[in-house]
C-alpha cells in the first residue's frame, strides 16, 4: 500500500495512477506521520550477550509450515503503525478480537518516516505475542521505488535491528519491503532482492522472508519468471512471496488465479499481503480471493484495519481503533464473512499450551 511523502505529492501520484492502464494501482495516503513506539532501554547487562535463534517458520513447497512443523495459512489483517503508533495497542488487541491469526505491520527505515527502534520493535512484538498473533513485518519507506539502494537501505535497517528478529523466528516473519519497485520490471526486482537475500542470512536473520511482488506488489508475473530464482538466492530456502490484489491483479477470477497459480505450480509458497474490495483501479472481487484462498490453503491479510485517507477512506475495515464498528462493505465481509477470518482462521500452533 503506498504511502505519502506529504499530503499533496501523494494526492498528485494517486491521480497520476488512476490515469494509467497499464500499471498497477497506485494506493491511498494516509494522514501525518506519528512516532514510532517505544519501550524502556534494554537492560545494559544483557545488552551485549547474543540472542539464539529458535525453531520457527521455514517453506517446504508451497507452504508455510510453523515452528511445529504444523501448516500456518495466514488470515488478518494490515496495521500502519508507522503513522498511528499511539493507537496500536488499542488496534492490535481490536484486531486480536477478530480472532486473526497474524498482523502485518508497517515499519519505517527513516527514510521517509520515523525509524523504527529494536525497543519499539520489541514491543510490538510482544504485543502480537500476548495476542496469540504472528507478527509480519514490513519497511514501507521504499515503496514504489525501482532503486535497488532503496531496497539496500531497508535490508540494512534490518540487519542493524536484528535483535528484534533474532529469537523471534517462530513468530515473526520478514517481509523485507513493502511494494518495492513501481515498475513492471522483473529483471530488476530479481537482482535487487537475489542480492540483499544472502546478505541477511549473512547477518544472522533465519526468520522466513517474505517478498512482495513488483508493479507496487500486483505485478505477480515477475514471480512467475523469476521467483525461483529469487528463492534459490535464499542459503536457507526460507523465502515465500506475496501477490497484492486491487484492482489489477485482483479484478476479476482469471486475474487471480493466473497471479497465485503463478507461484504455485513452481512449487513456491505464496499469500496475498495485502487487498481491498475496490480500488483507485478499479473493482476487486474480494470474493473470489477469499474463496480460492480459502480452497488452496493459501494465506492473505486484508489492507487495512484503519487511518486511510485521500478519499481513499473506503479501505477502512473499522471506523474505531477498537474495531466495534466494522464498516459494512468491508470489515464486516474481510472478519464476519462466510470465507471470512472468524470462518477460517486458525491460530499458529506454537501460541497453544
Amino acid at each position: 500500500m503506498k504511502r505519502p511523502l506529504s499530503l499533496l505529492f501523494a494526492a498528485a501520484v494517486l491521480l497520476a495512477g488512476c490515469g494509467s492502464s497499464d500499471s498497477s494501482s497506485e494506493k491511498p495516503a494516509e494522514t501525518t506521520a506519528q512516532s514510532s513506539a517505544q519501550s524502556a532501554p534494554a537492560d545494559s547487562s544483557q545488552a551485549d550477550t547474543p540472542k539464539e535463534s529458535v525453531a520457527g517458520f521455514r517453506v517446504e513447497g508451497t507452504r508455510l509450515l510453523d515452528a511445529n512443523g504444523n501448516e500456518f495459512i495466514m488470515r488478518g489483517v494490515n496495521h500502519a503503525h508507522s503513522w498511528y503508533a499511539s493507537s496500536d495497542y488499542a488496534a492490535l488487541e481490536g484486531i486480536d478480537a477478530t480472532e486473526a491469526n497474524a498482523v502485518r505491520i508497517v515499519l519505517a527505515d527513516g527514510e521517509q518516516w520515523t525509524r523504527d527502534t529494536v525497543d519499539g520493535i520489541n514491543k510490538l512484538v510482544k504485543i502480537c505475542k500476548d495476542f496469540e498473533m504472528v507478527a509480519v513485518l514490513e519497511v514501507h519507506d521504499a515503496t514504489g521505488r525501482d532503486s535497488i539502494d532503496d531496497l539496500q537501505k531497508a535490508a540494512d535497517f534490518w540487519i542493524e535491528v536484528k535483535d528484534a528478529l533474532i529469537g523471534n523466528e517462530d513468530t515473526v516473519i520478514l517481509n523485507i519491503a513493502n511494494e518495492w519497485i513501481g515498475g513492471w520490471k522483473t529483471d530488476t526486482w530479481e537482482e535487487g532482492y537475489t542480492t540483499v537475500i544472502p546478505k541477511l542470512r549473512e547477518a544472522g536473520i533465519k526468520n522466513t522472508i517474505m517478498v512482495d511482488a513488483a508493479g507496487w506488489g500486483q505485478y505477480a508475473k515477475c514471480i512467475e519468471e523469476k521467483g525461483m530464482e529469487v528463492f534459490d538466492s535464499d542459503p536457507d530456502k526460507n523465502t515465500m512471496f506475496s501477490v497484492h490484489m486491487y484492482g489489477t491483479a485482483g479484478k476479476n477470477e482469471k486475474s487471480i488465479k493466473t497471479a497465485l497459480e503463478g507461484a504455485t505450480k513452481q512449487g513456491l509458497c505464496i499469500c496475498v499481503g495485502e487487498f481491498g474490495y475496490k480500488h483507485s483501479d478499479g473493482d476487486v472481487d474480494e470474493g473470489f480471493i477469499m474463496d480460492y484462498c480459502d480452497e488452496n490453503s493459501i494465506g492473505w491479510l486484508g489492507w487495512s484495519w484503519k487511518g486511510n485517507g485521500q478519499g481513499v477512506e473506503y479501505l477502512d475495515l473499522t471506523l474505531d481503533w477498537a474495531g466495534t464498528k466494522l464498516t459494512e462493505e468491508w470489515g464486516q465481509v474481510l472478519v464476519n464473512g462466510e470465507k471470512g477470518i472468524k470462518a477460517t482462521s486458525k491460530k499458529c500452533s506454537v501460541f497453544a499450551g
